[in-house]
This record gives structure tokens, sequence and C-alpha cells, in this order.
């Protein structure tokens, strides 16, 4: 129990313990890196969520508007954050992955822009967390990356460019906004398949069904979300697919 309490970065001002967490399950450490918007009025009440056994979910991490930090689960534990997902073929993304909830309200609030205390602090801390446990920055996630059906968080308005440039994440500049869509709703060949085949290189969890159905529009949404967040309308443009093809050719220059 001592062991739990003790802080796993020097950036935490005060553990405050879940009950809810579990042992990593066929991981020895941690790979990823997931981050949340925490979709509640406000802090206070999404702590008492996160540390309630009745609401069974949890984080690592809560970063709070001023920048403070505060832990919940160790590092070396399971938190309950992730859910249902999928990333690089893996399901298991709470036993993969540290989460980190970041004080927003969210859509539901009207996606109120990050202040920069707590983005700065979220910053150092996932510099901290990536250098300890060696995580890839294209491993540095949203929570709609890896639930794309489900989630949106942590929304458009969280500044991945601003994380990226300060070197947390995968990032490169958004292709500028151009021309139409490629596919119509339901359209099907293998163009449709081709960005299919690319989503599903980059990480996210994709049928190769050759159709431009409604889980692609889904993952190109999220897609957008995080990497091209000019306009997120779940449109395969020129734009989304310039700005895909550049994150996948610039894996091989990651090391």
């Amino acid at each position: 129990m001592i062991t739990r309490l003790c802080p796993d970065s020097p950036l935490v001002a005060r553990f405050v313990a879940s009950p809810n967490y579990g042992e990593r399950r066929g991981y020895g450490r941690p790979n990823c890196l997931i981050l949340h918007y925490t979709g509640m009025p406000t802090g206070e009440a999404a702590l008492k969520a996160l540390t309630d056994p009745a609401c069974e979910v949890s984080a690592h991490y809560l970063v709070w508007e001023n920048g403070s930090i505060d832990q919940l689960v160790a590092e070396s534990d399971r938190a309950w954050h992730a859910g249902r997902g999928s990333w690089k073929g893996e399901t298991d993304l709470n036993s993969a992955s540290i989460g980190i909830e970041i004080v927003n309200p969210g859509h539901e609030g009207g996606s109120p822009p990050f202040p920069d205390h707590q983005i700065e602090a979220t910053i150092a801390l996932a510099r901290d967390i990536g250098a300890r446990w060696t995580i890839a920055p294209e491993r540095v996630l949203a929570h709609s990356d890896i639930a794309p059906a489900r989630k949106r968080d942590p929304g458009e308005v969280f500044p991945w460019g601003k994380l990226g440039r300060n070197g947390v994440g995968h990032w490169v500049e958004p292709a500028p906004l151009a021309g139409s869509p490629f596919f119509a709703h339901e359209e099907e060949g293998p163009p449709v398949r081709a960005v299919q085949a690319m989503l599903a290189l980059y990480g996210y969890g994709v049928e190769m069904t050759g159709v431009y159905d409604r889980l692609t529009r889904q993952v190109v949404t999220a897609f957008q979300r995080h990497f091209r967040p000019e306009r997120v309308d779940g449109e395969a443009d020129a734009s989304t697919v310039a700005t895909l093809k550049a994150l996948i050719d610039g894996l091989g220059a990651i090391v």
C-alpha cells in the first residue's frame, strides 16, 4: 500500500488513490499513452467519479486547469480508462497504456479551450512518462483514436500541434483544405480500400470492406479530430489523405 501511494512522477502534487485498478494483463510494461478530457462540469466531479468504486472508472493521472497534477493509480497497475478499443490490433488498451484525464467539460460543455498552464503541465507529464517507459511518439493517442465509434475526447480543440512541437506525440502540419470529398457515403471500390488500408497501417481499427461505410467515416472523423482539426466531417478529402500519408511516411524517420 505504501508503494502505491508514492507518485511515479516528480510533477505530481498529490496522490489521491483510486480503488479502481487491477493488474496489467499480458503486458510487463505500458507501451502507449492515452489522453482524455474528463467531460464533466467540474474537476471535482470528475475526481469523485474516478475514485468512486461504484463508477468503475479511473486513470493514472488527472491534470487540473491550473496545471496541478493528481496521480490516482500507480503506473505499474492497470487503470480503467480506455474501455473497448483497438490500436495496431491490440484490444486490451487498459493493460497496454497509461491514461491521463485532463479537466475539461468537452463537447457537452461547449468545447472550451484548454488553459495554457494545463497544457504545459500535460506536456511535461507526457514527456516524463514517455522518457521513463520509452513510449514511441506515434503511440501517444487520443481516446477517440482507439474508440472512434464511442469517443470524441480530448477533441478537436485539444492542441495536438503544440504537443507535437514540444516533443510529445507524432505530428505533421495538416495539409491545406482543398477540393471535395473523394467518396460518397457507401461508395465501394479499390480507392476506398486503399484509404482503409492506410488508416489500418497507421494503427486505427478499421475493417477492409472496400466500402465507405459508417465505421470508416467514424475512423476518418477520429483521425481528423487528432491530426486535421480545422474541419472534422468524416470525409476523406485530399487534405485528410495527404496528412495521413505524411504521418505514415514519417514513421520511418522516428527513432
